[in-house]
């Protein structure tokens, strides 16, 4: 967990982007990006350098050659311990003129990272600020995981509190909570097909440390790890490389994050790859039917981006593979052709496990959309025998644009440190429905439909059109209304006029 101090320090720097000029906050984080990566590069040749003195051997992997750069400035200058020492004005120098373009042009370590410095661009706009920046990154313990990981979770926070740049963050509980739901097994092959700021790959590689620590002993698993379970597709590069460094931070060597246009591109290489889909897709209306992959509408045909997501999970998962992706709720109740028949391959060919309900206010300021979370394996041979519905009412932060915390940080998100009580509950509801998620073949088959979370026959499905929506079969308790007699209420009005009487006879002795 950050302290309050590095929490001010990063506060300061942001603030001092914004005074001096730059105004859009993925700019910002794309600029403390660089400089990340030009620490790390800075460490792994240390790392090489101590290796070859300690082997009495030349370098095998060194990043920087020896000798100078093209404009004759040597390439040791270029390193980061060597430039944070220079005086600003000759640092801004050497970052501009020398850093970039020796970033520009790297193959590096073959890394996912070096790739997607190819298009790196200097945009800091004075020494000054370059200095301070600088400083405070290399005061952050970059060796230790969670602070680093901490630390850029925290500024890519701030992007979700800057206009319009928010929809490119989902809300960190709500990908914790989809993680442990779909609890990933260390020979999982991960998959976001929109992967943006790398949110629920950062997320999943978490819940891997934390329930399978073994990942990290196994020689093969470790190697799993690291080169071949986390995978992210996105077509804006600012994306790429940011969520790039999120993974990077959080202590994954080389994920496969990558540009691709999801829906246009065709997915025969893709095709039946992963065993896990987590995603929260931008739904951006309908396209033009020329730029729609016809590996999707092979599956359902459709220009409606949040129907094409959905055929995309099914294209690139493997048979037995299992999502968990968030969706606007007409995918659960629209009346077209091509939403009736989505569902009902979800419902009749696969295995639809659960629809949990999110409040309204769950992506406000950007968004005031109703939204749900779709569970579902891929079987192609049905298995549908109920659906568990769950109805969240609170995640744990108010529901309007300012979205304040409800309760303390201990007592947020679906796995809380300290146990919620009742009150508190009504305002997290995440580890209720977590907890109910693991009942879903025993104990919540006998729930009410009154409750807040149910199983609903498949039979019932089909019969109401494949209708996902959960007021669909939700019952509402009404309170009962006493009947009574015209007998009974003479009486009653009767007993109230005498009381009315009574008390003008009062008033008017004590007036008298």
């Amino acid at each position: 967990m950050l302290t309050g101090e590095i929490r001010s320090q990063v506060d300061q720097i942001w603030n001092a982007f914004w005074t001096g000029g730059i105004s859009n906050p993925l700019e910002v984080i794309e600029q403390i990006t660089y400089l990340l990566f030009i620490r790390r590069l800075d460490d792994l040749h240390t790392l090489e350098e101590r290796k070859a003195a300690r082997l009495k051997r030349p370098m095998e992997r060194g990043i920087f050659p020896e000798g100078t750069d093209p404009r004759d400035r040597p390439y040791a200058d270029l390193r980061w311990s060597h430039f944070k020492n220079m005086a600003p004005g000759e640092m801004f120098q050497v970052v501009g003129e020398h850093v970039f373009p020796f970033l520009r042009t790297l193959g590096g370590d073959g890394s996912t990272y070096s790739h997607h410095m190819k298009d790196a661009r200097f945009t800091i706009p004075t020494p000054a600020l370059l200095a301070r920046v600088v400083d405070m990154i290399d005061h952050v313990p970059m060796e230790d995981r969670d602070t680093k990981g901490d630390l850029y979770e925290y500024m890519l926070g701030k992007i979700a509190t800057a206009g319009q740049n928010g929809q490119f963050r989902t809300p960190r509980h709500l990908i914790r909570l989809m993680v442990e739901m779909t609890a990933p097994t260390p020979k999982d092959v991960i998959v976001d097909p929109a992967s943006g700021t790398c949110g629920f790959l950062v997320a999943a590689g978490e819940y891997m440390r934390e329930h399978h620590p073994e990942v990290l002993r196994d020689d093969a698993l470790r190697q799993h790890f690291h080169h071949g379970m986390f995978h992210g597709f996105d077509f804006d590069g600012t994306m790429l490389r940011i969520g790039s460094m999120n993974m990077l931070l959080h202590g994954v060597e080389n994920p496969d994050i990558r540009y691709r246009d999801s829906l246009a591109q065709d997915h025969a290489e893709d095709a039946e790859r992963y065993t896990l889909v987590l995603a929260n897709p931008p739904f951006a209306g309908a396209l033009d039917a020329e730029t729609v992959a016809k590996d999707l509408t092979a599956i359902v045909k459709t220009r409606k981006t949040e129907l094409l997501f959905l055929a995309l999970f099914l294209r690139l998962l493997k048979p037995g593979g299992r999502a968990a992706v968030i969706v606007p709720d007409g995918v659960l109740f629209g009346s077209s052709k091509a939403h009736k028949e989505l569902r009902r391959m979800l419902v009749e060919e696969q295995k639809l496990d659960g629809v949990v309900s999110l409040p309204s206010g769950v992506f406000r300021p950007y968004a005031g959309v109703s939204t749900a979370i779709l569970l579902f394996t891929r079987t192609d041979s049905g298995g549908t025998d109920g659906v568990w519905f769950y109805d969240m009412q609170a995640d744990g932060w108010s529901l309007d644009d300012k979205r304040a915390p409800l309760l303390p940080e201990v007592k947020q998100g679906p796995t809380p440190e300290e146990t919620l009580g009742e009150a508190e509950h009504a305002k997290n509801n995440l580890p209720d429905a977590l907890a109910r998620w693991g009942q879903r073949d025993g104990d919540e088959r006998k729930r009410p439909r009154t409750a807040q979370s149910f199983v609903v026959p498949k039979a019932e499905i089909a019969a109401a059109g494949w209708d996902l929506s959960l007021n669909r079969y939700k019952e509402v308790v009404r309170a009962d209304v006493a009947h009574r007699s015209p007998k009974v209420i003479l009486a009653e009005l009767a007993k109230l006029e005498d009381e009315i009487r009574e008390g003008m006879k009062a008033l008017e002795g004590m007036l008298s």
